[in-house]
């Protein structure tokens, strides 16, 4: 007899159906959901550069290289042109002040200087005629006052007589009167020559006043011109290392012509060349230092020189201290040069990754290993590290060799 066989719901079939439907929701609503989508790229770990972020001092400088030179150098120039008669010192000589360095000679100017000179010679005799003359005028004034008082002191005690007698009536109105007039005349003839005198004395000061400059101007002027022929020969003005270019017997050498200069070996200090990029940052009294055989020697800007000259300006850096033993006029140093104060912040060391990134984000090591995409900010840099403003954490690890390799990938997973 035949038996209805009842269908089961739960068929292994449908329980298959159902499972297999489910697992297939849940993987699209993981991958919608929760599955990671950036793009990752496998790179291996040996060939990159990895630098730990950390708290440390912040020292804003810059790396300068600067080129030793004396602290104190005098430029030597011709005051007088000529011909090289004899060279005394050569170049690189130490020399003392005084010394001979060259004699020219110059017929032209010898000639010149003697004319000049009998020139002033003959003002100076005519100064001299002048104030001669004058000094004659003076005495003939004089003598004419002397002979005036004699004739006074003769006439004076004649008058008085005759006038007593001529009022006791002895003498006649006539002799009365001729005496009268000769001693009332030198009287006024005395009044009127003083006031000559005196006149003529205060412009005869006033002229002697200036024949005195006048001589004393050209007896300098005369000195001036006997030293004209002194600048033929060419002396050292202070003590130092001579520098001068190649200068031959015969040579001829021009007026104001600069053909060495002398150098101060006590001291030295450092020009330094600087981009025009850090000209506003630039400031006396900043401060840098350089290694020399393994001493560091600290130095400190004293002059800043504006002119600009293909992108770069020039300062001037002198020793705090003692300036090393054995530098030489010439030798480069590498200097680190000081921005700014030191501070207290969160540290990357750099790398060429920036030049890929602007410092704007950074591939960052993951607790997995891998490393993924970070937005950073960074403020200040130095040659050695960048200031961390946001974005990392004080012992996260960055890879700071150059990104250039990782397109747009945001996981590098590492092998």
């Amino acid at each position: 007899m035949d038996r209805k066989i009842e269908k089961k719901f739960w068929s292994p079939k449908r329980i298959a159906y159902i499972a297999g439907g489910t697992i297939l929701v849940l993987g699209i609503i993981y991958q919608i959901g929760f599955a990671d989508h950036r793009s990752t790229m496998n790179v291996e770990k040996d060939r990159l550069s990895i630098a730990t972020v950390k708290t440390g001092e912040f020292t804003d400088y810059i790396l300068v290289s600067g080129q030793i030179e004396p602290a104190q150098t005098f430029f030597l120039d011709a005051v007088e042109g000529g011909m090289v008669a004899e060279v005394v010192r050569e170049s690189g000589a130490l020399v003392e002040a005084g010394d001979t360095i060259l004699s020219l000679t110059n017929s032209n100017l010898q000639l010149d200087v003697m004319s000049r000179e009998t020139m002033l010679y003959e003002q100076i005799n005519n100064l001299r005629q002048t104030r001669l003359f004058l000094d004659q005028n003076d005495l003939s004034q004089q003598g004419q006052l002397a002979e005036i008082d004699y004739q006074i002191s003769l006439l004076e005690p004649q008058y008085k007589r005759f006038k007593e007698l001529h009022e006791k009536k002895l003498v006649s109105d006539r002799e009365f009167e001729e005496v009268k007039e000769q001693y009332e005349y030198n009287l006024k003839r005395k009044e009127l020559t003083y006031k000559s005198y005196k006149s003529d004395s205060i412009a005869r000061s006033y002229q002697l006043a200036q024949l005195r400059q006048s001589e004393n101007r050209m007896q300098a002027s005369l000195n001036g011109v006997g030293q004209i022929l002194n600048n033929l020969i060419i002396r050292a003005p202070i003590s130092g290392q001579l520098a001068m270019e190649q200068i031959e017997i015969g040579q001829a050498i021009n007026p104001g012509q600069r053909y060495g200069q002398i150098d101060v070996l006590d001291e030295f200090k450092v020009r330094v060349p600087i981009d025009e990029l850090y000209l506003p940052r630039i400031g006396r009294g900043l401060r840098g230092n350089f290694t020399l055989s393994g001493e560091t020697h600290e130095l400190e800007i004293t002059k800043i020189y504006p002119t600009i000259t293909n992108g770069r300006f020039e300062v001037d850096m002198e020793f705090t201290g003692q300036s090393p033993e054995g530098i030489r006029r010439g030798q480069s140093v590498r200097i680190r040069l000081e921005l700014g104060q030191s501070e207290e912040s969160l540290l990357l060391s750099t790398g060429g990754f920036f030049k890929d990134t602007g410092g704007n984000w950074v591939f960052v090591i993951t607790a997995d290993g891998n490393a993924e995409k970070r937005n950073i900010r960074l403020g200040r840099k130095n040659p050695e590290y960048y200031e961390v403003l946001e974005g990392l954490v004080e012992g996260e690890k960055v890879i700071v060799s150059g990104y250039e390799n990782f397109g747009d990938n945001e996981v590098l997973e590492m092998n």
